[in-house]
């Protein structure tokens, strides 16, 4: 997938290591889908079956991740507006109402939702991670992503902590990415540079995300570091504008997940005098906080499950930005025209229809579709209606890995743009088998 790129912003490796003062790491604690269906299971036999040594030919994922600051941070963040919440973003909305954090820690496989015990075993994730770095509790973001309805055993975290933080290193984002993976084919981790002033400062990110990715908030576990100066109040105030316009834009099969989270933390250390209003240096750190988070979201609709091509709905000539987007995201959320991608067939009629029974109220005789990709661009509709074109040069276009559908209202210069993939028979498999 190409980047998109922005002047003045220079794209690193690194991910969350980016930005100088941070260290990350990730291990296998041995976590597993476990279905109950027994009421007499109980913590230590799950954390028996969940041990590593049942199959030395395994590989063996990691699964837990830990980020780990220099220094204490500001910090922000985003959650999921489900109605059902995972334990951890209860926890962790506790621990940032001072706006303060200094490390992550994060397990994949199980979400840790829906459980009885759910908070306590968060809360206890993060008395162990504290404990084991010489902070306080509340210093500590939880997060979880896997399986939701299962119980957590806590005995494989707790075993792996002390590894988990004595592999801490300032090049750990590799390790840390993966661990955060559940159904992801691909690494999501991407940083930039830019300077404010005099100074260099660095912004970085990684995102786990393949399935359960629909609009709003937040569609992912996304982790974001910074070495800029910035307080918490303009931090929550650029990540909550950014992901509204980057991963609130984003699906890949309507359903939004319990566990979504964005969470971005600001140590201070690139020396820049610190940002507490709307300056240019604002606009600056906002501009790197949307080069990264534009990117990251179009690798997880990229990557969505079973996806074949990443698909980029284009909105333009609308009244007003929410008409534009309204229109954009119910394109992209249509299975019917999502699967005429996948079969790299032409067929408009699905992207009217989609349309139309969006909320929005516009002028249907002024519509125009075209398909565009690296093999050239195609008109496929004017004026509300179908016009002839060359189904084979529309194939070509279409049977490319990156695909525009570029829809005008005609009615006004507003635009905005939303993202997803192709729905594939892989889709099913991937999820009919989910916990196995």
């Amino acid at each position: 997938m190409k980047l998109q790129t922005f002047p003045g912003y220079t794209f690193l490796n690194g991910g969350v290591c980016a930005a100088q003062g941070f260290k990350a790491n990730g291990v296998c604690c041995g976590l597993k889908h476990q279905a109950l269906s027994d009421d007499t299971v109980t913590e230590q036999n799950l954390a028996a079956n969940n041990a590593l040594s049942d199959d030395e030919n395994t590989p063996k994922k990691n699964d837990l991740a830990m980020i780990l600051a220099d220094c204490p941070c500001h910090t922000a963040a985003v959650y999921t507006t489900n109605k059902v919440k995972g334990a951890p973003i209860l926890v962790t909305r506790k621990h940032l109402k001072n706006g303060l954090a200094q490390a992550v820690i994060v397990n994949s496989v199980n979400a840790n939702t829906c459980n009885a015990d759910g908070e306590q075993k968060a809360a206890k994730m993060c008395e162990l991670a504290a404990q084991a770095l010489g902070l306080e509790t509340e210093d500590i973001v939880v997060a979880s992503t896997g399986v939701i309805g299962q119980v957590l055993p806590i005995e494989p975290i707790r075993d792996a902590i002390p590894t988990l933080v004595e592999g801490l290193s300032y090049d750990g984002n590799k390790e840390a990415m993966q661990a955060i993976m559940t159904t992801d084919t691909r690494e999501k981790q991407i940083a930039v540079k830019f300077r404010l002033g005099k100074k260099t400062v660095t912004l970085g990110g990684m995102l786990k995300g393949s399935g359960m990715i629909h609009p709003n908030m937040a569609t992912t576990l996304t982790f974001l570091t910074t070495d800029c100066a910035i307080s918490s109040e303009m931090l929550q105030l650029a990540l909550s504008d950014v992901v509204r316009v980057t991963l609130n834009r984003v699906s890949v099969d309507g359903d939004q997940s319990t566990n979504d989270m964005v969470c971005i933390m600001a140590n201070g250390m690139a020396g820049n005098s610190e940002i507490t209003n709307d300056t240019a240096d604002y606009a600056a750190f906002r501009g790197a906080l949307y080069a990264v988070m534009l990117n990251l979201a179009r690798m997880c609709a990229a990557d969505g499950e079973g996806a074949t091509k990443l698909i980029e709905c284009v909105v333009s000539e609308a009244p007003d930005e929410q008409t534009a987007e309204t229109i954009a995201k119910s394109v992209i959320e249509s299975s019917l025209f999502k699967s005429a991608m996948f079969g790299a067939d032409a067929n408009w009629g699905r992207i009217a229809c989609a349309m139309g029974y969006s909320s929005c109220n516009y002028d249907v005789n002024k519509v125009s579709v075209d398909f565009a990709s690296e093999k050239g661009r195609i008109t496929v509709a004017e004026n509300g209606c179908g016009i002839p074109f060359s189904e084979n040069k529309a194939k070509e276009i279409l049977l490319e890995d990156e695909v525009q559908v570029l829809i005008s209202l005609g009615d006004g210069e507003a635009a905005a743009v939303a993202w997803g993939c192709d729905l594939t028979y892989d889709y099913v498999k991937i999820n009919g088998d989910y916990r196995s």
